[in-house]
């Protein structure tokens, strides 16, 4: 009967995370393909998954068992998912793990957490240095700045605020601003981009 509520849920945790995530950690075997792995689902105390991961990870490469990867979804508290070839390799790395709970005896199919672990699909932002743009959230929600540097690959952007006394540099994520007006138009034509 425990382990029936277990699987409920694992279900029930499943269906609430709509978020994408990344694998976290990898354990690879080169001369092993990964053809015919199973992925298991392991219970564990929540908000302690990445030091049973790091626990799993390192027991696997200590005993050379045929574990692939580890993955821990992003938002999902409580489970971490196991790729190896066997049930036994996936239950022999979590043994005498701190934490763990144990492998849920349910196979996972790679469908079902599939959706956790594609990476968000990234929306390709056309700021440029000395764009206006407003401010969309935040404490200055509304206000026009001037964009003076732009990070591409942490998504942010460096503004000076147009109607500040002193032009003070504020660092904002890309999607908080949008270009109301290009440093090549005259004309102060809207575009609108997020």
């Amino acid at each position: 009967m425990e382990k029936e509520e277990l699987e409920r849920e694992f279900e029930n945790a499943n269906k609430a995370d709509e978020e994408a995530s990344e694998p976290v950690a990898v354990v690879e075997k080169p001369e092993i393909s990964t053809e015919g792995s199973i992925i298991f689902a392991m219970r564990t105390t929540a908000n302690r998954e990445d030091q049973v991961m790091d626990f799993v990870t390192s027991n696997a490469k200590k005993k050379k068992l045929a574990v692939y990867s580890v993955i821990r979804p992003h938002g999902m508290r409580g489970y971490i998912f196991v790729e190896a070839k066997t049930r036994a390799d996936a239950e022999a790395s979590c043994f005498k793990v701190p934490y763990a709970r144990g492998i849920l005896p349910k196979e996972v199919q790679y469908s079902e957490i599939e959706h956790m672990l594609e990476p968000a699909k990234k929306v390709e932002v056309n700021i440029k240095k000395n764009d206006i743009v407003e401010i969309i959230t935040g404490p200055f929600k509304r206000e026009q700045a001037k964009i003076s540097r732009v990070d591409k690959v942490k998504e942010e952007v460096v503004v000076e605020l147009l109607e500040a006394a002193v032009p003070i540099p504020i660092t904002l994520k890309m999607d908080t601003v949008k270009v109301i007006r290009r440093e090549s138009d005259e004309g102060g034509e809207e575009k609108e981009e997020e």
